[in-house]
């Protein structure tokens, strides 16, 4: 039996009354993508019909550590947590909030966020001008920093996994390649 493994998808849809496609991303933890269709659709039932997957990936690596899923009843000494960080900039000109995701394994939220305003997209989606004084890339104010949204991803699992598995995170001996990301408009029964 394949083992458990701990999925990240940005799921997308028009729902009713809406002009623009919408996103969000959804954690899960199954065997194989395909199985967390029931709980994507419960996650976001306002989609209908219309829910589809924009991209996935499985989570095993991230920097120098490896991701794996346990059993709750395992005995877990995570000195590092695994955040899910959604930054938001802007670029000249363009009426359009940009947004990067991404996954930190730090050991503090202030940690996480002085690694994601190292990254390309941070540097190059702030600017400032006269009449927009406040473009720059940003995190919840809630934090006092620049960056949208910054959750643990173990905040984040559907309650039913969460009281089922945990997340597991090792430094790797030697340096772990990135997932694999998929990209493109996966309908749900094509999974």
């Amino acid at each position: 039996m394949e083992s458990l493994k701990l999925y990240m998808l940005l799921l997308g849809c028009t729902t009713p009354g809406r002009h623009t496609e919408q996103h969000d991303v959804f954690f899960g933890i199954a065997h194989k993508v395909s199985d967390l269709i029931p709980a994507m659709k419960a996650f976001w039932p306002e989609a209908g019909d219309k829910l589809h997957v924009d991209a996935w990936r499985e989570v095993t690596s991230v920097g120098n550590y490896q991701i794996t899923v346990v059993s709750r009843d395992e005995a877990v000494d995570n000195p590092e947590q695994l955040y899910f960080l959604n930054l938001g900039g802007y670029k000249p000109g363009e009426m359009e909030e940009y947004h990067y995701k991404m996954l930190s394994v730090s050991k503090d939220i202030g940690a996480a966020i002085r690694e994601a305003k190292e990254t390309a997209f941070y540097k190059h989606n702030t600017f400032s001008t006269e009449t927009s004084p406040a473009a720059t890339s940003h995190v919840d104010d809630k934090y006092g920093v620049d960056v949208d949204d910054i959750i643990p991803v173990k905040d984040i699992l559907p309650e039913p996994v969460r009281t089922q598995y945990q997340l597991k995170i090792t430094p790797a001996a030697t340096p772990v390649p990135e997932d694999e990301v998929y990209l493109g408009y996966f309908q749900l029964h094509k999974l």
